[in-house]
């Protein structure tokens, strides 16, 4: 019980001293298959990229995830820290809780902040504590069945703009495992949220080229879904390939990892009880 005090306190506190500080900031400072070759265009030429399976993006993606920041090399002496947490990096576990209480639960959270001075950051802060830390603390202090939940991350910097990938899988009883990912992309320089279509547009590639991959994959995901329900009965979710979320106008879920490879992610556990998800890379 102490732990899930301590838990609650700790995040708690963390995310008003964020908040209060974004104010004063505002107010103040102003399934598995090879896909044939694709050709993808872009300002300085042409490139022809064998694309991976989807089995494998998944599992190189959730290799990810060891719970660090990854600097690359670049320079962030220069943010701004909150204070009172210099001594920390931008990104680093407010808290990590393993603990398993039989019957109960089964968790190991471990759950990022971004230490940074300013509005955006503050908002980022605040949108995991109501995704993550909460449901942390439901699960601690209220699961009604057996419950395992996870919650890893990571964070790259890419130059001016810092990437945190947060990850979460839930599985409550009898019901489907979730698998929810939220990015945040943060411009160190402008304190900025940062736009897909931006970063597009400064590696050189061309959106309608992107825009063509993304329907590609999604496709593709949409038939194998569709011929396992019909041939095995099994519920598989359902892709609308349509649907306006697959523009590269209006996705939120990217992140810069190593080097600066682009990477969408449509985590369908998101808002629905499943683990499937479609990832594009951009190499």
């Amino acid at each position: 019980m102490k732990k899930r005090t301590i838990l609650y306190i700790v995040i708690s506190t963390f995310c008003v001293i964020a908040i209060g500080v974004g104010m004063y900031y505002q107010i103040f400072i102003a399934g598995e298959e090879q896909f044939n070759e694709i050709t993808t265009q872009n300002q300085v030429g042409s490139t022809t990229t064998t694309q991976q399976t989807q089995e494998e993006l998944k599992a190189e993606f959730d290799n990810l995830f060891d719970n660090n920041l990854h600097d690359q090399g670049y320079d962030t002496s220069s943010v701004q820290k909150i204070a009172g947490h210099e001594e920390q990096p931008l990104v680093y576990a407010a808290y990590n809780i393993q603990e398993e209480q039989n019957e109960k639960y089964s968790v190991d959270i471990n759950l990022p902040v971004f230490n940074i001075n300013g509005e955006v950051a503050a908002e980022f802060n605040n949108n995991t504590q109501t995704i993550f830390a909460n449901k942390a603390n439901d699960v601690l202090n209220n699961a009604q069945v057996y419950t395992i939940y996870n919650v890893n991350y990571v964070a790259y910097v890419n130059d001016n703009i810092l990437s945190l990938i947060i990850k979460s899988t839930l599985k409550e009883g009898n019901n489907p495992q979730r698998v929810i990912v939220q990015t945040y992309n943060y411009n160190l320089s402008t304190g900025q949220k940062v736009i897909l279509n931006d970063v597009l547009t400064s590696q050189g590639y061309e959106t309608r080229a992107v825009n063509q991959q993304i329907d590609d994959v999604v496709r593709k995901a949409a038939e194998d879904a569709e011929a396992i329900s019909q041939a095995a009965g099994q519920t598989i979710y359902q892709r609308d390939p349509d649907n306006a979320m697959y523009v590269t106008d209006n996705v939120n879920n990217f992140f810069l990892g190593e080097n600066g490879i682009i990477y969408i992610i449509y985590a369908y556990g998101n808002n629905n009880y499943t683990s499937e998800m479609d990832i594009i890379k951009l190499s």
